[in-house]
């Protein structure tokens, strides 16, 4: 059976993402139990396994609950935070989910958390935190330098690579980027499409890295137009990418 993909919304913005093939499904980053055990249960699917990115609670509070009633592995990074996944995993490490016939290649990108990781296979990324549509995810724990190296080993993934992100802020994002980059035509319609998107109440995601990299200003910090606008914004930026993604994070924490 071909692999479907679903966003469950839960909580405020976030979505988990949902993996089948009609018969068993996989879930990411369940922040509640609600929805992602109605949806189950509608569907009449078999839990094959859960994969966490991160240890914040809007993506794990729902671990325990839906793992009650439908037992199956968890995954995540090498975190004593996330107490519920059995299956430590890191950089280089693969996941395989047979009844899905899945594999995924697990990518450390800290940042967000010192031990955020992300999946990657099958055409796509489950990236948590990291990497938004049009936004990145904000620094709780760790560097912009570290940040950045992880969006550029995001960045660096094919460019039809589908982008599943952890939460809904596509719309904020895009008018935060057009501050940056006013004169960006691939922003300004992606601006036009998630705001049609979101008044039909549907999600603006996946994306693609492709797409992202034409318009998401923090995989963009190597380009003349987004580092003209870091100076602009603290002329004493410095000269790397790494110190314009930080003046452009700062920015979007105040905007």
């Amino acid at each position: 059976m071909p692999l479907s993909i679903v966003a469950i919304p839960a909580l405020e913005s976030n979505y988990v993402w949902a993996l089948h093939n009609a018969r068993h499904a996989i879930l990411v980053d369940p922040g509640e139990a609600g929805a992602p055990l109605d949806w189950l249960a509608e569907r009449r699917l078999a839990l094959a396994a859960v994969l966490v990115t991160h240890h914040h609670y809007d993506h794990t509070d729902g671990i325990s609950a839906i793992v009650k009633h439908h037992p199956a592995p968890v995954y995540g990074p090498n975190d004593e935070r996330i107490p519920q996944a059995e299956h430590r995993v890191g950089h280089g490490d693969r996941v395989r989910i047979d009844p899905l016939a899945i594999d995924f290649e697990v990518l450390d990108v800290p940042g967000h958390t010192t031990s955020h990781i992300a999946y990657y296979g099958h055409g796509l990324v489950l990236c948590g935190d990291t990497l938004f549509s049009a936004g990145c995810g904000r620094m709780f724990e760790g560097t912009p330098e570290q940040m950045h190296a992880s969006l550029d080993r995001l960045a660096a993934l094919p460019p039809d690579t589908k982008v599943l992100a952890g939460h809904e802020y596509t719309v904020s994002n895009c008018r935060f980027a057009l501050a940056v980059e006013p004169n960006n035509p691939s922003l300004q319609a992606r601006l036009r499409e998630a705001e049609t998107l979101r008044a039909k109440n549907q999600p603006t995601l996946p994306s693609t890295l492709g797409d992202e990299l034409e318009y998401n200003p923090f995989l963009r910090c190597r380009q003349p137009d987004v580092a003209a606008a870091a100076r602009r914004r603290e002329p004493d930026c410095g000269d790397s990418p790494a110190d314009v993604f930080a003046v452009l994070r700062r920015w979007k924490d105040h905007f």
